[in-house]
């Protein structure tokens, strides 16, 4: 089944999604979120110390970013990411990326308790793939997202 959405549609189903994220976004950062962004931070300054660990202290700031405002947005794989993102994510997981992911799924838990806790939790779950593998990705607004996803791509002659 197709659901073919009209432009006065989106942007009113858009407007109304906007302020609930917006709501959600505020309540996360006084419940949670502005700690775990701070955590995050205080990680990519320490990554900094070194040269060789400047990538992690990088993803580490986008992962704050992130951390900080997250409903309304998404990650996405990189189409160029390529053998040393995949290095450095097996590096990350073994050293800190299981660490933060079990983190984010007891906060979840204890978040879960409650009825305006459970959108954050959610929020703290969807936070589990970028922390266990931050590298090779980006994070995108999910508004832009669905319109890349309803842009016809164009393919070669003859293929299928």
């Amino acid at each position: 089944m197709e659901i073919r959405v009209t432009p006065e549609v989106s942007v009113a189903h858009t407007g109304h999604h906007r302020r609930v994220r917006l709501v959600l976004n505020i309540l996360w950062l006084i419940l949670g979120g502005f700690l775990i962004a701070l955590g995050y931070a205080i990680a990519g300054l320490i990554c900094f110390v070194f040269v060789v660990t400047i990538p992690f202290g990088i993803a580490s700031f986008r992962m704050a970013n992130y951390a900080l405002w997250p409903f309304g947005r998404t990650v996405v794989p990189k189409p160029r990411a390529g053998v040393a993102s995949a290095i450095g994510n097996v590096i990350w997981f073994v050293v800190a990326g299981w660490w933060l992911a079990l983190g984010h799924i007891l906060t979840a838990v204890a978040q879960a308790v409650t009825i305006i806790g459970i959108p954050l939790a959610i929020a703290n779950i969807k936070l589990i793939p970028v922390s266990l593998f931050p590298l090779g990705h980006e994070i995108v607004d999910v508004d832009v997202r669905r319109v890349d996803a309803r842009r016809p791509t164009m393919r070669p002659a003859g293929a299928s």
